[in-house]
């Protein structure tokens, strides 16, 4: 009998010791494996051999004039504003600095995947103005869409390479988006103020950058190589520069555009309904 007790309570400790160590009790560290599954990805880039792009964004000639925006039918708007506003198409500094450029790097970075950002960037409207007018965003990276007027708007993307939509904002709110493919530039715009307008740049890595108002604009923390940039305009078409980045250096990079360049062709396809192929926009509410 106290043969039989011995084999039993050694065959159930052999048991725990086997369930145990198959929830991560063991070295195996089941546990430990879990937590590098959920680990974030990491950039492919070491930060001690990256460089570094930055400069200006001009513009020479005669500015085109802007048209003044008559907001009189939305009196909450018109309060925000301390002056008139006027469209935003052409936003010219001092000393020649053009804003609104959407700089990125187009060609250089093919072998390297990037992972996606985790916080959203907002693209608001308040004022009855898209605020910024130009972003840009990585692929998959949320866009959230604010709606700070209390009143109502509807956000129209038309894309060329991702699915379009159109979501109505009536009150206070917030709505979130993506795109899963990279596509420059995605126009946006208000139905309900035909003056709302913005364009979102989508790209597969972090280096990109919008010119401040006044012209300046930098690519930071970029591998070691040679790449194509490429700046965008909504009016005056895109103009691109070759570069060469080093470790630790900062390499200087121009865009002048000119005022023969208005009306030149900007890249944005016609605008594609992946569920309408007869041309109608699925509203999303």
């Amino acid at each position: 009998m106290i043969e039989r007790f011995n084999e039993l309570r050694n065959t159930a400790l052999l048991v725990s010791v086997f369930v145990i160590a198959g929830c991560g009790g063991g070295d195996g560290g089941g546990a430990d494996a879990g937590a590098a599954d959920a680990a974030p990805a990491e950039s492919p880039v070491d930060a001690a051999t990256a460089g570094n792009v930055a400069g200006m964004v001009t513009f020479s000639g005669a500015a085109p004039m802007m048209a003044e925006i008559n907001m009189g039918s939305e009196a909450t708007c018109a309060a925000k504003h301390s002056t008139t506003p006027t469209e935003e198409g052409f936003v010219g500094g001092e000393n020649g600095g053009l804003a609104n450029v959407f700089v990125y790097v187009k060609e250089g970075l093919e072998s390297l995947s990037f992972p996606t950002p985790t916080a959203a960037v907002v693209l608001n409207q308040d004022g009855c103005m898209y605020r910024p007018h130009v972003l840009g965003v990585q692929v998959g990276q949320d866009i959230a869409i604010r709606n700070s007027d209390g009143l109502l708007h509807n956000i129209n993307a038309s894309p060329t390479e991702n699915r379009g939509f159109n979501v109505s904002q009536p009150v206070d709110m917030e709505t979130n988006r993506s795109f899963p493919v990279a596509e420059v530039m995605v126009p946006v715009r208000c139905d309900v103020h035909g003056w709302m307008n913005s364009y979102i740049g989508i790209v597969d890595h972090p280096y990109f950058a919008v010119s401040a108002s006044d012209g300046s604009v930098s690519l930071d923390g970029l591998p070691p190589g040679d790449y194509v940039i490429e700046a965008w305009h909504e009016q005056l078409g895109t103009m691109t520069s070759n570069v060469t980045v080093t470790t630790g250096g900062t390499t200087e990079i121009s865009f002048e555009f000119t005022e023969v360049m208005a009306g030149s062709p900007v890249p944005m396809g016609e605008p594609i309904d992946l569920l309408h192929p007869d041309g109608h926009q699925a509203v999303d509410h």
